[in-house]
């Protein structure tokens, strides 16, 4: 996901995300009361004794959602191996998805590392850290099925408003194909611009598709009619200069590879294990 070229009008369909963080799970105090050990296994340092505390943005299913109160997902169970690796337990913090291509909360000791489906690239390299690369993507091009659209070239051939989520590679994509596209806060909103006829199409990333087309009434509904292949492969960060976090967090996802772990998860969150989607080369 890279910040987007060219000036064009906001809209905004979901609640801005507040400046500050947000503590979604549950925990203690703030500090560890100045005494406690903030070095983990392996000598990884942490910004809060007994956790390893992750920035992300909500809600991006099946990655990762609030469900029944608790922040759950592909990437919040990848992560939690780390943790585990470490001996300590994973904080999930809920902060703006604009700081994340800057690894602002990362530089001010908020968060160790970040997980938000966030794709790879020479930009964002150029503030953070990624580690290997555990997922590739796809966009989808998702219409409602009376919209008459077929292809992604319909949507511009036709003029019909497409909407993508703000700050997003799905929405430079567009962009760079000539559309102007509206804008929404998260991908929640994008789908919910779509339901509601704010657009007539859509460009997110394929993986939030098919859990959201799991629900019948969408299925019903809904269809995707292009899947776009933009090279995009997701990697978690950490601050430039961690490499003893970094390497634990690639122990884990190389570990879950080898040991089936991946794809319990993978098929747990997602849908039918993709071996491609699982094994993407190295960036």
């Amino acid at each position: 996901m890279i910040t987007p070229l060219g000036r064009r009008t906001r809209v905004l369909a979901a609640t801005t995300a507040t400046a500050g963080l947000v503590l979604l799970s549950a925990c203690t105090s703030t500090d560890d009361g100045g005494s406690g050990s903030k070095t983990a296994a392996g000598g990884v340092e942490l910004v809060k004794a007994g956790q390893l505390t992750t920035c992300t943005h909500l809600p991006y299913p099946p990655f990762q959602s609030e469900i029944d109160g608790k922040v759950q997902g592909f990437d919040v169970s990848l992560i939690d191996l780390a943790a585990k690796d470490l001996g300590v337990k994973q904080d999930v913090l809920d902060t703006p998805f604009e700081n994340f291509k800057t690894g602002a909360f990362l530089n001010s000791g908020e968060c160790d590392l970040a997980a938000a489906g966030m794709t790879i690239t020479e930009e964002r390299k150029k503030n953070v850290d990624f580690s290997d690369p555990y997922f590739e993507a796809t966009q989808a091009v998702l219409v409602d099925k009376d919209s008459g659209l077929g292809s992604l070239a319909d949507v511009k051939s036709k003029g019909a408003k497409l909407g993508a989520q703000a700050q997003t590679t799905g929405e430079d994509y567009v962009t760079k194909q000539g559309f102007d596209p509206v804008s929404f806060e998260s991908s929640d909103a994008v789908l919910n611009g779509l339901r509601s006829g704010q657009v007539k199409a859509v460009v997110i990333d394929y993986p939030v598709v098919q859990g959201w087309l799991k629900d019948k009434a969408n299925a019903d509904a809904f269809k995707v009619v292009d899947n776009l292949n933009t090279g995009e492969q997701y990697g978690f960060t950490v601050k430039k200069g961690n490499t003893k976090l970094l390497a634990a967090v690639n122990k884990a996802i190389a570990d879950a590879k080898a040991d089936g772990t991946y794809k319990k998860l993978y098929e747990q969150w997602i849908g039918p294990y993709d071996e491609s989607a699982a094994s993407p080369s190295a960036s």
